[in-house]
């Protein structure tokens, strides 16, 4: 199952994640380290988890991640672990947010996490149902307190959790200075109890509708009876627990059963925890309900769960499970997920698992990369830099068992192969480009924002680069890539249309029983299973009479003219029935000051289907441009880079029905896709089952602002790693 890891990155600025700075702000935000400890139990537990930051980018980040349960895809669920980034009821925004989008997720609804912020609220529905909670009163200002309270007391803002603002009070002084202080601090009413002195309790909840009561738990106030537990207790140094409490059977049976009711009052989903004082007398008093326990190494809540015998991966997958059965049922397991899992492989550690594991805990690692090689200028006329990334990438293989070879390419750079065996033959041949189109002044530098990542190269080639560097990692660590002979193949001349590299692709790839390309997908997962080919033109024309001085001259001696007329012809070339476009790719003018332009370049792509089209087209294109006699302009027409359309076969189609089946084991949104963007796959052998586009997402291809999909790196890296192990063992 897919499952969002929702919570609050701590800002690093105000205003950080949300259009404007408004109301109260939180202060209340999980450890990173905790929100990953629940994300790897999940991963443990065999899910797919993406951790997102709940701020304004959250809807976003859940469309790329989140299956369409309308569109046939299985459910996917968030962990809510967001407390929210400001304003009132703010554990509500998240589970509101969710609601609207029709994802289910762990834990209450806003109504349940709206009435359990709220002190007052909590306390009004607890006394009306006839539980037992202390005399309380409730200012909105010093001047509201009239006659005497039976000190002590306790203040509490109305509205906030982890103890902020909770203080001791003995005396009307003390309470008119802390009701003034809270107010000004917190910006909403205060809470002012009747301090019970005595022992404190917590007793944890797990399930809906006959819930576990977890063992319950004393807070060690070392023989105070005036102790509490202060929120710089919590934070630095926490009481000590005593779990299970030390309490007789009366005394716990009483404190289940409160517990109970007030989670069903309170009208509490999936997991709370419920806070108790005990007097002198033995009379309990129901403090507060929190509907989002804390999940924390040190909190009283997983120290009830290790107490009751959860793991800490156990409590969390099974807080997920109970979710799970409140929406859809108990019946809803692996196997309702058509789950296809490994038959060598132990269901609570396949091998999907442990890459996905691996992998999103290296992320980290895969971004340096990829940063690395944006950091490298790779276009192809500039031979050293081209070169360089090779180096550095043969750098990154060289303790992974993979040999090199190099293949001397003066005019574009050297060609390199690697191989992790000694046999002639691959199980599978893994292309990849290392050289760019861009040119010096156009280059963007790495650069990351809103989970995307920009930089020259990181759509055509380097994002896929990071991608195979990931998997092979990963296969390395699970001690599977050697069971796999993998042909490695990094072409120098992509961006020229693959010609110098072309006899080594089709050799290489006629030893190999599969092709994958390392091109960067569409948005959407695209697998692309063809593309069309393309031509480059070059068209200059130049006016040949005779100028004179201040002469104007007529229309047929303009070159701009001349281009402009072409240009419609060129468009009635189009044919989207037969997969035919010219595509307009640049056009300048040169001319004096006072005198009409002498010169005018055009530029175009010209895209087809097969080489048949390509040859009648050449032949219309020649035709449109061909010179009059006698004319007034003179008309130069060159070809450029060309690249062959990438051909699809029923052995690719084959091949990509069982990518298919993998990418649903692994969780991998893909589609296939017949793409007019060119493939490097052009010049594999006939016959070869090959498709491109194993990259990461990609948006803004073939232009300056070209991005990849951060987090999408994990799901291809999955998705090629468990490829090439199926491919290792023929798919079995």
């Amino acid at each position: 199952m897919k499952v969002a890891v929702i919570f609050n990155k701590r800002k690093n600025t105000e205003g950080e994640g949300v259009i404007n700075v408004f109301g109260a702000q939180n202060q209340e935000t999980y450890n990173p380290a905790t929100v990953e400890r629940v994300a790897a139990a999940l991963e443990q537990g065999g899910h797919n988890v993406r951790v997102i930051d709940g701020n304004i980018h959250v809807i976003e980040q859940l469309q790329d991640f989140m299956p369409r349960v309308m569109q046939g895809d299985q459910p996917g669920m968030v962990f809510n672990m967001a407390y929210g980034i400001q304003g009132v009821s703010r554990y509500t925004h998240i589970p509101s947010l969710l609601e609207m989008l029709g994802i289910p997720y762990v834990g209450s609804s806003p109504a349940g996490h709206g009435i359990a912020l709220d002190k007052v609220t909590t306390k009004v529905m607890i006394q009306a149902a006839g539980l037992p909670t202390a005399p309380y009163w409730v200012f909105h200002n010093a001047d509201q307190i009239q006659g005497d309270l039976p000190f002590p007391v306790i203040t509490k803002p109305k509205m906030e959790a982890v103890s902020l603002g909770i203080q001791v009070i003995h005396d009307m002084n003390s309470l008119r200075t802390a009701i003034t202080g809270l107010v000004a601090q917190f910006k909403q009413p205060v809470l002012v109890e009747q301090f019970i002195p005595g022992r404190e309790f917590a007793v944890g909840l797990l399930g809906n509708h006959d819930p576990e009561v977890l063992p319950i738990v004393e807070i060690d106030l070392e023989g105070d009876a005036f102790g509490i537990q202060s929120l710089e207790d919590k934070l630095r140094k926490p009481k000590n627990k005593l779990c299970p409490a030390q309490i007789d059977d009366k005394l716990a049976n009483e404190l289940r059963r409160l517990t109970r009711e007030t989670f069903k009052v309170l009208g509490i989903f999936d997991f709370c925890r419920v806070d108790f004082r005990m007097d002198e007398d033995g009379n309990l008093y129901i403090l507060e309900l929190n509907s989002m326990a804390s999940l924390g190494m040190t909190g009283t809540y997983v120290c009830a769960a290790k107490a009751a015998g959860y793991t800490y991966e156990s409590l969390i997958n099974r807080m997920l499970d109970v979710a799970v059965e409140r929406y859809f049922g108990k019946e809803f397991d692996d196997a309702a997920l058509n789950r296809e899992e490994e038959t060598t492989i132990t269901r609570k550690d396949p091998l999907r698992v442990r890459l996905r594991s691996f992998l999103r805990s290296n992320i980290g690692t895969m971004e340096d990369y990829l940063e690395k090689m944006v950091d490298i200028n790779s276009f192809v006329e500039n031979i050293d830099g081209v070169n360089l990334l090779g180096r550095w990438i043969s750098s990154q293989l060289s303790g992974s068992g993979f040999d090199r070879q190099v293949f001397s390419m003066s005019e574009v750079g050297n060609v390199l192969y690697f191989t992790n065996h000694a046999g002639e033959a691959n199980d599978v041949l893994i292309v990849g480009n290392l050289d760019n189109p861009v040119d010096y002044e156009d280059y963007i530098s790495f650069s990351e924002e809103r989970g995307r990542i920009y930089g020259t190269g990181v759509s055509r080639g380097k994002g896929g680069i990071a991608v195979l560097l990931g998997a092979l990692k990963a296969l390395r660590y699970t001690r599977t890539v050697k069971r796999v002979k993998i042909g490695l193949l990094f072409i120098t001349d992509d961006s020229k249309g693959g010609s110098s590299s072309r006899t080594i692709m089709q050799e290489l790839s006629a030893k190999s029983n599969y092709v994958l390309g390392l091109n960067g997908a569409g948005l959407s997962g695209e697998i692309i299973t063809a593309s069309l080919g393309s031509t480059c033109f070059n068209i200059e024309v130049n006016r040949t009479r005779s100028k004179v001085r201040n002469q104007f001259f007529s229309d047929e001696d303009d070159p701009v003219l001349y281009c402009a007329q072409k240009i419609n012809q060129l468009k009635k070339l189009n044919s989207e029935e037969n997969s035919v476009f010219v595509t307009l790719t640049g056009m300048e003018t040169r001319g004096n000051e006072d005198q009409p332009v002498y010169h005018a370049a055009l530029s175009f792509i010209l895209r087809y289907q097969n080489p048949e089209q390509s040859k009648k087209m050449d032949v219309q294109i020649m035709r449109i441009f061909e010179p009059k006699p006698h004319g007034s302009v003179r008309v130069n027409v060159t070809k450029g880079a060309q690249r062959k359309p990438f051909l699809s076969n029923n052995s690719t189609l084959q091949f990509y029905d069982q990518i298919e089946k993998i990418a649903k084991v692994v969780e991998v949104r893909i589609n296939k896709e017949e793409t007019g963007i060119t493939s490097l796959l052009a010049n594999v052998a006939p016959g070869v089952p090959a498709v491109d586009g194993l990259g990461p997402r990609t948006g803004g291809y073939g232009s300056k602002d070209e991005y990849i999909v951060r987090d999408s790196m994990i799901d291809r890296s999955v998705l090629l790693a468990y490829l090439i192990y199926k491919i290792g063992r023929q798919f079995g």
